[in-house]
């Protein structure tokens, strides 16, 4: 097999499932009259993903008073769009189980992916984007192409891996100089397989370097702010603590007051344990 992106990502499909509900609900609510019984009903079909985000819905990071029960009521009171990012969330983190835990810390990189989720979505609002609920799974999704390396090349990516602890460089330097090429270029391969939105697959790829980003630059600059601020504030980690350099450029794309990141590393530090309990 010849060491590509693709190819890992071809080698994994074969343990990983796309996320289909996720693709059949962002489907329905392309259109406007779809109903709350209708997204309730392509849920309830996986028993299992229910559970799961009931079990997200009723946790201490929402906060609400009374349990809720049912799928459709989730749905009334989080919102349609919210209840979609957490089907495709808690779909991605059940789906790459079994990487073993000598290679790394999986704990330790759902709460540095989930920190970088809640980072990007607040950064968001706080740039009045639209929609910034699927800043989420953006945040959430950005360091996805680790996995596929952990799963397929479990010794090459433990090079990396040391190469970047003990040769003081940033994982994807020293992913490069093993492999030729990163986690990020992996991660866009598979989001593109999944056929998960274009803006994911450019995030994945260019969230270490916004100014290479073609369309997006925006969404790809929160991301990049978010992940070196999670990792700055040691929310985890997902193969190495090195804090990648900050592209200026992004920064002043925000058009942020650095007064506003202080608050935001509060709010995810309040809300993080609660998060990474309830998903992982």
């Amino acid at each position: 097999m010849a060491l590509t992106p693709d190819a890992l990502v071809n080698k994994s499909l074969k343990l990983v499932s796309p996320p289909s509900t996720y693709t059949q609900l962002d489907a329905l609510i392309q259109n406007s009259n779809t109903s709350v019984d209708q997204i309730s009903e392509v849920i309830n079909t996986d028993p299992a993903l229910a559970t799961r985000l009931l079990k997200v819905v009723n946790s201490p990071f929402y906060g609400f008073p009374s349990q809720i029960n049912t799928i459709s009521r989730a749905i009334t009171i989080i919102g349609t769009n919210e209840l979609v990012q957490l089907v495709l969330a808690t779909s991605v983190i059940n789906a790459f189980k079994g990487i073993p835990d000598n290679l790394i810390n999986m704990a330790e990189f759902w709460r540095h992916s989930l920190a970088c989720a809640l980072t990007s979505r607040l950064l968001a609002k706080k740039c009045n984007v639209d929609v910034p609920e699927s800043f989420f799974i953006a945040g959430l999704l950005h360091n996805i192409g680790c996995l596929v390396m952990y799963q397929s090349i479990p010794e090459l990516s433990r090079e990396a891996i040391n190469r970047a602890q003990f040769g003081n460089e940033i994982i994807y330097q020293a992913e490069q100089h093993v492999l030729g090429f990163d986690h990020t270029h992996v991660g866009a391969a598979l989001i593109k397989s999944w056929r998960l939105p274009k803006s994911l697959i450019e995030i994945t790829q260019f969230h270490h370097n916004p100014t290479d980003a073609k369309e997006f630059l925006l969404e790809v600059a929160i991301v990049h702010v978010a992940d070196i601020m999670v990792t700055s504030a040691q929310f985890g980690h997902s193969g190495d603590h090195h804090v990648p350099p900050l592209d200026p450029n992004a920064w002043q794309t925000l058009q942020l007051d650095e007064s506003v990141l202080a608050e935001i590393m509060q709010q995810v530090a309040e809300q993080l344990d609660s998060l990474t309990a309830s998903l992982t």
